[in-house]
């Protein structure tokens, strides 16, 4: 992975370098040096995981909280 790709990919995750390593348990600086040093081979596939998680979550969330409400309150 390139970082370029690196970037995308934590952008579409809505990371920060900061907030990647916080959840991974190692420290910005690490994070920061993979740029020069290579990313790790699963970080990748790590993110693109997190990015589905994360959108199965959200509509989880709406299907859940739609659900929740009375059938005359429910959208559509």
């Amino acid at each position: 992975m390139d970082n370029e790709k690196f970037k995308q990919l934590l952008q579409k995750a809505g990371l920060t370098n900061k907030k990647l390593a916080e959840m991974l348990g190692i420290t910005p600086q690490s994070v920061n040096n993979w740029s020069v040093k290579g990313y790790p081979y699963w970080l990748e596939t790590w993110l693109q995981n997190y990015i589905k998680a994360k959108t199965l979550d959200n509509v989880k969330d709406v299907i859940c909280s739609d659900e929740s409400a009375p059938i005359g309150e429910r959208d559509g």
